[in-house]
């Protein structure tokens, strides 16, 4: 088997600098080329076709995500390792659904990226735990509760409710008549399978939902 071509793209020199003196001890790895910014790294890996591409987010001279996905539009074989200082969801995500293959913090030793190199070029994926727990976080479906089965208003009256307010007060404080608070306190009662006024100040307090002023 060849040697594993990479490019590194990142638009601190000795962020850059550091990374392939370092890539250049391992015999396993070839690096074929280096980039300053986003939009030399399209037109770098046009030109040199590598297996995998070191690629970090935020750069002055075109965006590690933009050309990640330009990248994969015309070399989707491409393996491209997100390496950045960044792990929120603004970062994170966009990056993933540009298509990168793995995504890594630059707090990794250089060990594991010359590691996540060769898995890359195997086919492996590595995600930085950090990333992966927000993203399992996102895909998760999102549990449900009763009280997401009200309506705006009933949810407004059952936070007064869970603050000790009357029919009366509940009126004056929504804008609507007794009769329709009652009508929204029977509605409330029914859908969270209460039987009280109590059970419902209850709930409100323990799912958090009282109303703040």
């Amino acid at each position: 088997m060849g040697k594993i071509r990479v490019v590194v793209v990142d638009d601190h020199e000795m962020v850059r600098k550091g990374i392939i003196s370092y890539l250049e001890t391992e015999p396993a790895i070839e690096i074929v080329g280096e980039a300053d910014g986003g939009k030399k790294a399209v037109s770098l890996v046009k030109d040199t076709k590598p297996d995998v591409v070191l690629m970090d987010l935020l750069m002055e001279n075109g965006s590690g995500i933009d050309a990640t996905r330009e990248i994969l539009s015309f070399y989707p074989e491409c393996k491209i390792i997100i390496i950045t200082s960044f792990y929120d969801d603004e970062q994170v995500f966009p990056a993933i659904e540009a298509g990168a293959f793995s995504y890594m913090l630059k707090t990794a030793s250089a060990s594991e990226v010359i590691k996540a190199i060769e898995k890359a070029s195997r086919g492996e994926t590595v995600i930085e735990p950090k990333v992966a727990n927000r993203m399992m976080k996102r895909l998760r479906p999102q549990e449900r509760k009763p009280h997401d089965e009200l309506t705006e208003r009933e949810l407004d009256v059952l936070k007064c409710i869970g603050e000790g307010m009357t029919n009366q007060q509940i009126s004056e404080e929504l804008f609507i008549g007794v009769k329709t608070v009652k009508t929204h306190v029977s509605n409330i009662l029914g859908k969270l399978g209460l039987s009280d006024r109590t059970q419902a100040a209850v709930y409100a307090n323990r799912n958090g939902l009282i109303k703040t002023k």
